[in-house]
C-alpha cells in the first residue's frame, strides 16, 4: 500500500480500519508512506504490518525518497500494489515499473472532484497525472458513486472503475452512557442540554463558517443547546473561526481541536452535522450514525445515500437550509430523535459495517491474484 502520509484523516483511517478488520491477517501487507508515519503509523505496526516512511518533501529529499521507493519495492517484490489518494496512485504506478514481478496496480481514489479549482495548484497537476495514467491500473477503486462519476467525467478510464464504500467499525462507534457522562462533565455541559456535534479538520471544503453561522442562529433561538466541534485547528485560538461566535455564546461553543476520542465525544452528542461542500464517502457521518446520532448533513458525495431517511439533508453553501435543518432536528422530541438514531445505526450495520467492506477488498485482491496466477 502506498499512501501520501499516515496522519489523522479519512483515507488514512480507512486503510488502518481495513488492516485491523482482517486484511492484515489475510494478506502479507507492507505500508509505504510517502511522507511520514504520522499518528497512525504506530497503530498499524501494532498489527504486525511493517511501515516505511520515505520522508518525501521536496528537492533533494524527493530524489532520495524516490530512490528509497525503488529499493523498497524491489526488495519486497509485491504481487499487488495498492495506491491511496492521488499522490499514492502515481507513486504506485511508478513503483510497478521497477518491480521485478510486474505486479498488478490498484488505485484508490478517496476524493470528490466537484471543481478542479477547489484544489491546490500542485494537487491539480497530480490529478491530471492520474487522468493521464488511469488506463494502467487493473482496478480504480472509489469510495462513492459520486466520486466515480465525477472522475470519469473528468477523463479517468471508465473500464477499470469500481466502488467499494468505506467500512465503519460499529463496535468502536457505539453509544456509551459512561462516555456521555464523562465528556459532558469534562466540558461542563448540563445533562439535560442538547448537544450538536461537528467533526472535521479545518479546511475550506468542510465549510466551518457556514456551520458556525447557522449554529449561532440556532443557539440564539434555543437556550439549552450546546455545540461541540473537534478537528485539527478548530480551536477558540483560531481567529478565523472563533470570530464567528459572539462572546456571549462562548460558553456554549466547545472548540476542542484534534481529538483521538471521537467515539466518546459522539456519545455526548444528540445530533451530528456535516457542512461540507465537497466529499466522497464521509466516514464521520457513518461513524456518527453508528453512534446512534441522527444527522443534518449537506448533499455532497454519497451523504444522501448514506443517511437515507434517518436524518436531514440540505444543499451545500446554503446557510438558511442548514439553520432550518438544525432547528427541525432540535424541535423533535427526545423519543423521535432516539428512533432516528437507532434507525441510523441499523442502516450502517446493514450496509457499511467493516467486515462487509473488508470482505469486498479481500475478494477483489483474490480475484486479481487468481487472474495473475499468483498464490499468496
Amino acid at each position: 500500500h502506498i499512501i501520501t502520509d499516515l496522519s489523522t484523516g479519512g483515507a488514512e483511517y480507512a486503510l488502518y480500519n481495513l488492516l485491523n478488520g482482517g486484511l492484515a491477517i489475510h494478506f502479507n501487507n507492507h505500508i509505504l508512506s510517502l511522507r511520514n508515519e504520522g499518528s497512525l503509523g504506530a497503530l498499524i505496526m501494532k498489527l504486525d504490518v511493517p511501515v516505511t516512511a520515505l520522508g518525501i518533501r521536496g528537492g533533494v529529499q524527493s530524489l532520495s525518497g524516490i530512490v528509497q521507493l525503488h529499493n523498497m519495492v524491489k526488495s519486497f517484490q509485491p504481487h499487488l500494489i495498492q495506491g491511496w489518494m492521488y499522490h499514492g496512485n502515481v507513486a504506485a504506478t511508478v513503483a510497478s515499473l521497477v518491480a521485478a514481478q510486474s505486479p498488478l496496480v490498484l488505485w484508490n481514489v478517496r476524493h470528490s472532484l466537484y471543481k478542479l479549482s477547489y484544489e491546490k495548484v500542485m494537487t491539480r497537476q497530480v490529478i491530471r497525472m492520474n487522468r493521464l495514467f488511469s488506463s494502467r491500473p487493473a482496478t480504480i477503486l472509489y469510495n462513492s458513486q459520486v466520486a466515480r462519476k465525477q472522475h470519469e467525467s473528468f477523463g479517468f478510464s471508465v473500464k477499470q472503475g469500481k466502488v467499494i464504500p468505506n467500512g465503519i467499525n460499529v463496535d468502536r462507534f457505539v453509544f456509551s452512557k459512561q462516555s456521555r457522562k464523562n465528556i459532558r462533565t469534562e466540558l461542563a455541559i448540563p445533562e439535560q442540554a442538547l448537544v450538536v456535534g461537528h467533526v472535521a479538520r479545518l479546511h475550506p471544503m468542510k465549510d466551518h463558517p457556514l456551520f458556525l453561522r447557522a449554529a449561532v442562529i440556532a443557539a440564539r433561538q434555543n437556550d439549552d443547546v450546546h455545540f461541540v466541534l473537534s478537528g485539527r485547528n478548530v480551536t477558540m485560538k483560531n481567529n478565523e473561526i472563533s470570530q464567528l461566535i459572539p462572546e456571549c455564546l462562548h460558553n456554549r461553543f466547545h472548540l476542542l481541536g484534534e481529538r483521538s476520542d471521537i467515539p466518546e465525544l459522539m456519545a455526548a452528542m444528540d445530533i451530528f452535522s456535516s457542512s461540507s461542500y465537497g466529499e466522497g464517502f464521509p466516514n464521520v457521518i457513518g461513524e456518527a450514525m453508528s453512534s446512534r446520532l441522527p444527522c443534518v448533513v449537506t448533499d455532497v458525495g454519497d451523504s444522501r445515500f448514506i443517511v437515507d431517511n434517518t436524518g436531514i439533508v440540505t444543499p451545500p453553501h446554503n446557510q438558511d437550509a442548514m439553520v432550518t435543518g438544525l432547528k427541525a432536528m432540535l424541535q423533535l422530541s427526545a423519543i423521535e430523535r432516539k428512533q432516528l438514531g437507532e434507525a441510523a445505526r441499523q442502516r450502517i450495520i446493514d450496509n457499511f459495517s467493516l467486515p462487509t467492506i473488508v470482505e469486498q477488498y479481500s475478494e477483489l485482491y483474490e480475484k486479481l491474484l487468481e487472474q495473475n496466477k499468483v498464490v499468496h
